[in-house]
């Protein structure tokens, strides 16, 4: 028999990069009295990956739960909270939590108001059906316009085919750093209208506790001393600790398991407990091999449930063993075993990842969501003690039921300046870009529409900040897959090579930067091939950066004290990645990341150079 649970509520919150999700669960737990009152609390607590708390954004979908009085209705309500990320290029993990929740937080910066990210993400959430609640968010800024973000909000959920009932959203304003929230511009002490909003609005589950069990996998996760643990919603029936279940993967086999250990989320803990309900979200420990997507069933009469549908990859690239000359000298992990051993791992709860072998045993093809999916685990990686290569990524083409090839697009929104507008405007035009709308903002920044070519997005972002000085940001959201765009010129500069191994040089490299940027200083070893600046010149230039000036007298050895080098430029991954060329590879190792040529000898890289002209000359 079918009946509700009101004693929980299972809910997401979704909204852009940086719009305050994680500060505001901070809050609920704080004012849930989660905490100890002698608990040392660290600031934005569900980030709890290194890279999350370096970038700012939430990357892997975590769980939580708060426990609160419900003053309407009587007694204490379970709410279980998942905080979602808010970049395109991690919707895997947004498109497995809506399988759990029944209802979402949507949360929109009461200056900016809706952003691409959020559009994505609301998309997959009403596509669900749920009905959302949406929270204006740091009512303090003083650029803050309330008025205009609900109705900026308002009119993407008409945008998005919201139904009637979707688009009659309750709205609360608040400000998640001080932990308050109203129904009204006035804002309250503290988040008690939040909580009831919550309480009113998001439906309890509906299930039926005497059928036979029922789990999705939606996300995996590791306990020092359990292992794997496998994170679902219960959808029908009962779960016991130590009892039979049937694991359904997702070719149709059926393997007989165990669940050994059971938990449930208490604030930022998992309880261990002997069983759990329908519509409660749980963490199972001791499935060995256990994959996202899969279903736990009942043993004696196990039924699948239907698998978690992800978007398709749009940018891929090629991983292979390191075999620059410095290779074995700073990573822990670098043959070809033990690389195709974590990347395979990775797809078994990076659900958008996709990981092919190739003709080379030592190369693998590695495909994602966008360049941030993939940097993130190239980063990941190299943390770990990994060294490999990577090529440029390129963008993943299709052919329709004509035959005819097709490419993905993106939508993408562009703030800058007045100044740097017809610069950007100019860029994006020889990346096949058309512009559907120019805005004048109220604080002087002009907001640009634009449809891009994604390949035309490759490489984009460095260049961009470069033209608009740091100050422009940039956004994008998957569009779909368009007829080609056209040829994309998308780097206008080329690379300074060093053209032989050694311990780089002021004076070798003062000759250097007189032809362009570095990407380097004086004494550091670079080898043969080694990308170390970059020049305006149409073709790359070789470089002997370690050359030693031959001192004849001491007038010219005091002379050669005063050469002073400009800064190099320092890239982060990102950067490094995207100013990646067509024959270039990057080396990623534990300490360093280093830009090389794929063929690094000067003379034999010079010869197909001009094989290449030759060829394009005759065609």
């Amino acid at each position: 028999m079918i009946k509700e649970r009101s004693d929980i509520r299972n809910i997401a919150i979704i909204a852009h990069v940086d719009h305050g999700k994680t500060t505001l669960v901070d809050g609920l737990l704080k004012q849930a009295r989660t905490f100890r009152d002698n608990q040392a609390v660290v600031e934005r607590v569900m980030d709890s990956n290194d890279l999350e708390r370096e970038r700012g954004i939430t990357i892997l979908a975590k769980n939580t739960a708060i426990v609160i009085p419900d003053i309407k209705r009587g007694g204490m309500v379970k709410i279980n909270i998942v905080d979602t990320p808010g970049h395109a290029d991690f919707g895997g993990e947004v498109e497995r939590v809506m399988n759990m929740v029944d209802g979402v937080l949507l949360l929109v910066d009461a200056a900016e108001g809706p952003m691409p990210q959020t559009r994505f993400v609301l998309k997959k959430a009403l596509q669900m059906g749920h009905r959302a609640i949406v929270v204006i968010n740091k009512m303090d800024r003083k650029d803050a316009d309330a008025e205009r973000a609900v109705n900026l909000t308002f009119d993407l959920f008409v945008e998005l085919g919201a139904s009637n009932e979707q688009c009659d959203f309750p709205i609360i304003y608040a400000n998640a750093i001080t932990q308050q929230a109203s129904k009204t511009i006035d804002l309250s002490p503290n988040l008690e209208p939040l909580f009831e909003a919550i309480l009113d609005t998001v439906p309890p589950p509906m299930v039926d506790m005497d059928a036979p069990l029922q789990l999705l996998v939606t996300n995996l996760g590791y306990d020092e001393y359990r292992g794997v643990t496998a994170v679902g919603r219960i959808h029908a029936g009962k779960m016991k600790a130590g009892a039979p279940v049937a694991r359904l993967q997702k070719d149709g086999k059926i393997l007989p398991e165990r669940t050994r250990y059971l938990y449930i989320y208490q604030g930022l803990e998992k309880v261990e407990v002997d069983s759990a309900e329908a519509g409660e979200i749980v963490a199972i420990a001791g499935l060995e091999g256990i994959a996202i997507g899969e279903t736990l069933a009942d043993a004696d009469n196990p039924v699948a449930l239907p698998s978690i549908e992800v978007e398709e990859p749009t940018v891929r690239m090629t991983f292979g063993v390191n075999t620059s000359p410095f290779t074995g000298k700073e990573g822990k992990w670098g043959t070809s075993r033990k690389l195709r051993e974590r990347l395979f791992d990775e797809l078994r709860n990076n659900v958008a990842l996709r990981v092919e072998e190739t003709e080379a045993a030592d190369t693998f093809k590695v495909a994602g969501r966008g360049e941030l999916h993939l940097a993130i685990l190239i980063e990941t990686m190299r943390r770990e003690g990994y060294e490999f290569q990577v090529s440029r990524p390129e963008a993943i083409f299709k052919e329709d039921e004509s035959g005819n090839m097709l490419e993905p697009f993106e939508e993408l929104h562009i703030e800058t300046s007045p100044e740097t507008v017809g610069t950007v405007v100019e860029m994006l035009g020889g990346r096949r870009g058309k512009m559907l709308n120019m805005i004048n903002n109220p604080d002087n920044t002009v907001h640009l529409t634009y449809t891009v070519p994604t390949r035309g997005l490759l490489g984009f972002r460095y260049q961009f900040l470069t033209a608009t000085r740091g100050m422009g940001t940039l956004n994008s959201i998957f569009l779909g897959y368009l007829p080609l765009a056209g040829v994309i010129n998308s780097r206008s500069t080329s690379s300074i090579v060093s053209w032989e191994s050694g311990l780089t040089t002021t004076f070798g490299l003062k000759n250097a930067e007189e032809r362009g940027v570095l990407f380097i200083g004086a004494g550091v070893d670079v080898y043969e091939g080694m990308v170390v600046g970059e020049t305006q010149r149409p073709d790359d230039l070789a470089v002997n950066v370690c050359k030693k000036k031959h001192l004849t007298n001491m007038r010219n050895s005091n002379k050669d004290i005063e050469i002073r080098l400009v800064p190099p430029l320092t890239m982060s991954i990102d950067q490094a990645i995207e100013y990646l060329a067509d024959d270039e590879l990057l080396e990623v190792t534990p300490f360093n990341f280093r830009n090389c040529k794929r063929i690094l000898n000067t003379d034999e890289r010079g010869k197909q150079t001009k094989k290449s002209k030759e060829l394009m000359g005759e065609n």
